[in-house]
């Protein structure tokens, strides 16, 4: 096994428990009155990050790996944990608002207002450089930036619909 090929078996592996640890963090917030907002544009998300991989592990799997880039992905892990924990049950890949709980503004939210979508724009680009596959790196950059652009203006409006907010949805 090459180590290109370990690194997508670690991130597929790292992707899938947060598809199951969002499951489980959705449904304990729906029992608690939380609403989901905007579904319609979560199979765009999934169809993307899905290709992604998919792309990734067709052309990526036998590349020698670029160690700088590969850094700068691990570093972004960081951040993803910092996100993760500041989040805890209040993280989900969906848009959950729960209504009567404050704005999270703890952790990397105290600086930026979407942390968790800052990371997944620098994994995207990031983790085909490491891989030596600059137009993946670009093509998936663009068509995440397209589908952040619907998910941010769905996020901001169920935000502002709902008195003090919840703001979770892996943001």
């Amino acid at each position: 096994m090459t180590a290109a090929a370990i690194v997508l078996a670690l991130v597929t592996l790292q992707r899938f428990g947060e598809l199951v640890l969002s499951h489980f963090n959705i449904r304990k917030l729906l029992a608690r009155g939380a609403v989901e907002i905007a579904p319609g544009h979560y199979p765009l998300l999934v169809a993307i990050h899905a290709a992604w991989l998919i792309a990734l592990w067709m052309w990526g799997r036998d590349q020698p790996v670029n160690v700088v880039a590969l850094c700068g992905f691990a570093l972004l892990q960081g951040v993803r944990l910092w996100v993760l924990a500041t989040l805890g049950a209040r993280w989900t890949t969906r848009i959950i608002v729960l209504p009567g709980e404050p704005l999270i503004r703890a952790g990397p939210y105290r600086y930026c207002r979407h942390p968790n979508y800052a990371v997944v724009a620098g994994e995207i680009a990031l983790l085909p450089l490491a891989l030596n596959l600059p137009r993946l790196a670009l093509i998936f950059t663009i068509l995440n930036a397209l589908a952040m652009t619907i998910r941010i203006r769905a996020e901001t409006q169920a935000l502002a619909a709902v008195r003090e907010p919840s703001m979770h949805a892996g943001s």
